[in-house]
C-alpha cells in the first residue's frame, strides 16, 4: 500500500517515446508536460544520463537547505515499454525512493482533457507504468494522469495513442499537458495529497466530458 502522505517529490518523470514522429501524439503527454515544467523553470541545459534526458530545477521548500529543493526532470529515451529501466537507474544513483517519484503519463480510462493526481496504484494496462513497477519493485510512486479518452470506433489502442494530431486537436492536447505540468508543480510545492485534493476536486470543470 502506498503511504497516505508520500515524501516530498525529488524526481518528476514524464513518459513518452523519443523521436520527431512521436512528438505530437497522445502517448507523449508526459514528455509534453515535462517540457512545460522545464520552460516554466527556465531550464537551458539537459544532459543524457543512464538512458534519459535529465534536467535539474529548484523548488521552494522551507525545510530544505537554503529554502530550495532540487528536483530532477526526466524523459526516458528507451521507448515507453522500457521506461522503468532509466527511471530506476536514476533513482538508485540519486538515492530517490519510489514515494519520492512522480510520473506523468497518458491515461485511456480518463475523459479527454481531464488531469488527475493519484498516489500509488497499479498499471491499468499501461506499459510504461508496468515497466516502472517492475524495475522499481514498487507501486508507491505518485502519478499525474493525463486523460486521452478511448479510441473511436474499432481503432486499435496502439494506433490511437501514436496517431498524429490535427492542428486544432494538438492545441487542445497541449493545453491539457500544460495543466498537467501545473498539477505537477502544485505537487512539488504543496505535496501530492494537496495537489490530488485540489486538482481532482475540480475535474468536472477540468476538460471535456
Amino acid at each position: 500500500m502506498a503511504a497516505a502522505q508520500p515524501k516530498k517529490i525529488r524526481m518528476v518523470a514524464g513518459l513518452g517515446n523519443p523521436g520527431d514522429e512521436y512528438a505530437d501524439t497522445r502517448h507523449n503527454a508526459g514528455f509534453q508536460a515535462i517540457d512545460e515544467l522545464a520552460r516554466q523553470a527556465n531550464v537551458t541545459y539537459w544532459k543524457n544520463q543512464l538512458g534519459a534526458e535529465v534536467a535539474s530545477i529548484q523548488v521552494h521548500d522551507p525545510d530544505a537547505g537554503g529554502g530550495r529543493r532540487e528536483v530532477l526532470l526526466v524523459k526516458p529515451q528507451s521507448y515507453m515499454n522500457t521506461s522503468g529501466g532509466p527511471i530506476s537507474k536514476l533513482c538508485a544513483q540519486h538515492k530517490i525512493s519510489a514515494d519520492e517519484l512522480l510520473v506523468i503519463h497518458d491515461e485511456l480510462d480518463i475523459p479527454e482533457g481531464d488531469v488527475r493526481v493519484k498516489v500509488g496504484g497499479g498499471h491499468a494496462g499501461h506499459n510504461g507504468l508496468r515497466s516502472i513497477i517492475d524495475k522499481m519493485g514498487s507501486r508507491d510512486f505518485s502519478r499525474i494522469r493525463v486523460g486521452i479518452g478511448n479510441p473511436p470506433g474499432r481503432m486499435a489502442v496502439a494506433d490511437f495513442v501514436l496517431k498524429q494530431f490535427r492542428p486544432k486537436e494538438l492545441e487542445a492536447f497541449q493545453d491539457t499537458c500544460n495543466r498537467a505540468a501545473d498539477a505537477a508543480r502544485l505537487a512539488l510545492t504543496q505535496g501530492v495529497v494537496y495537489a490530488r485534493d485540489h486538482v481532482n476536486g475540480g475535474a468536472a470543470g477540468n476538460g471535456k466530458h
